[in-house]
């Protein structure tokens, strides 16, 4: 039987190996970013990891457009690196608490398209190589 000071010392180790997880979750999902330019190049976007818009570049081909049409060219380029954005999180998060509840909670709060790209990136996951190498998840 466990004494209370074993149980407390492996206590203890598995509080700072998620501690050092979560560092190392946060310091990727920090350097997430995402771009995208318009399928003709008058838009250039990128944006940070909460998906909010960082830079924006128009090139001189954007001055022929009407100020509406480039305004959807510009929300539809964002949205594309947003979507980028999206993915790359549903990956680092994967990573880290494997598939079920928690990625299932992340995927919630990403626009459906980016959970698409992510999975579409990812393939399909294999039942066998799931349950012969499952994810380490830190409860």
């Amino acid at each position: 039987m466990e004494s209370a000071a074993q149980w407390l010392a492996g206590y203890d180790e598995r509080l700072t190996r998620a501690a050092a997880d979560a560092k190392a979750v946060s310091r990727s999902l920090s350097q997430v970013r995402g771009s995208a330019t318009s399928p003709r190049g008058e838009v250039a976007v990128q944006v940070g990891p909460g998906g909010a818009l960082e830079d924006i570049r128009l090139t001189p081909a954007a001055r022929a457009l009407e100020a509406e049409q480039l305004a959807k060219l510009i929300l539809a380029t964002a949205q594309q690196a947003q979507r980028t954005v999206g993915a790359q999180v549903v990956e680092i998060m994967a990573g880290y608490v494997g598939e079920g509840p928690s990625l299932d909670f992340v995927k919630e709060h990403l626009p459906p398209a980016a959970v698409r790209e992510a999975e579409e990136r990812r393939g399909p996951v294999d039942d066998d190589e799931y349950f012969a190498n499952p994810e380490v998840i830190v409860r």
